[in-house]
């Protein structure tokens, strides 16, 4: 049996720490969605310093391309779910945590439900859609988010929806990103992105986590600290609150598989919303119409009687034709490839 006060000693050796701060750790419960190259070393370095109660959250399988930044997963975990993994190498990290995995997507169904026995949240999603949805739900139950983004070289941190001393919460991620939705930023697999940043960001991220709870008077609240691995710069700017105003969540994009739509090809309207070049360069059927120019085409989507399946090449732009489709025409049934057609074309 370990003996916990040797396993903590160097942190707790720290000036300010000590065995009260470490007992503040093994209380808390932190909620990790996204199991990515943010969430895993998040996830091992909380479960490490002993945080008490660790959920993770994603339902996404392991993929060969995922190895070289999420560093938890091995070649032999090809094919299984990210939570299961990461949930058993992390107890025996540390046996002493509680490792909670749930294997499923979050969505506006669900969300408040699951973040709601938690004290924080991280976030360590890839697209704009779940980090609008995060950052709303913990508006609303008022539940600190730890925000985390990388892109290429560059890579942000920053703690959003902080209670202060007089009351009012520190800036939250629509303030800062008003139109984040709308957003049109590859992720990873598109744009490229070194593992080393996905590394320290997710540490940036565990090390929020641990300072909200032991030592909140330094934390990024109400500031956004930026890193460019390139040239090794870093830099730290002030946030303000803004006249946004949070009063629910916004509606999950419904995505369906691409085997899924394979096996039921016949009962689906697929549309291509990529370019015309792109389209003749690859496409998997359906017809071709350019997200910039759905509201061109309003007549022909609301004579089709069958459910449409928008696609592009990760997701990105489909989800936002759904969006799209969906303000228009509310009760059409729209769903956005899961993950596009980059795997199909493997």
């Amino acid at each position: 049996m370990s003996n916990p006060l040797e396993r903590y000693h160097c942190q707790m050796a720290l000036p300010g720490f000590g065995v009260s701060s470490q007992e503040l750790l093994n209380n808390a419960k932190v909620l990790i969605i996204g199991m990515g190259g943010l969430g895993c070393p998040s996830a091992q370095y909380l479960a490490s310093s002993g945080i008490g109660t660790i959920g993770l959250a994603d339902n996404d399988i392991i993929s060969e391309s995922n190895l070289h930044r999420q560093i938890l997963y091995a070649p032999e975990d090809i094919g299984k779910s990210k939570v299961d993994v990461a949930a058993k190498k992390l107890q025996q990290q540390n046996p002493a945590v509680k490792i909670i995995p749930f294997n499923f997507r979050v969505t506006s169904d669900n969300v408040m439900d699951l973040i709601s026995e938690f004290d924080l949240i991280i976030e360590g999603t890839d697209n704009f859609e779940t980090k609008c949805l995060l950052n709303d739900a913990c508006v609303l139950t008022g539940k600190p988010l730890v925000y985390g983004a990388i892109y290429q070289y560059e890579g942000q941190v920053s703690i959003w929806n902080v209670i202060q001393k007089d009351g009012t919460s520190s800036p939250n991620y629509r303030d800062v990103f008003p139109n984040a939705e709308e957003s049109q930023v590859p992720n990873c697999r598109e744009g490229g992105v070194l593992p080393t940043l996905a590394g320290i960001v997710g540490c940036m991220q565990a090390n929020e986590a641990i300072k909200y709870f032991t030592n909140p008077e330094d934390s990024l609240a109400g500031k956004l600290w930026m890193m460019n691995v390139l040239n090794g710069k870093t830099q730290i700017i002030k946030l303000r609150k803004t006249s946004v105003q949070i009063t629910g969540l916004p509606q999950t994009v419904e995505t369906i598989t691409f085997e899924q739509l394979m096996q039921e090809k016949d009962l689906f309207e697929i549309i291509d919303v990529r370019t015309s070049k792109e389209h003749e360069e690859f496409n998997i059927g359906g017809i071709n119409i350019a997200v910039d120019e759905l509201q061109n085409h309003s007549d022909y989507i609301s004579d089709c009687s069958k459910s449409i399946v928008m696609y592009c090449l990760s997701g990105k732009r489909s989800a936002e034709a759904v969006r799209k489709i969906k303000s228009i025409f509310p009760e059409k049934n729209v769903y956005s490839l899961k993950g596009g057609i980059q795997r199909t074309e493997l």
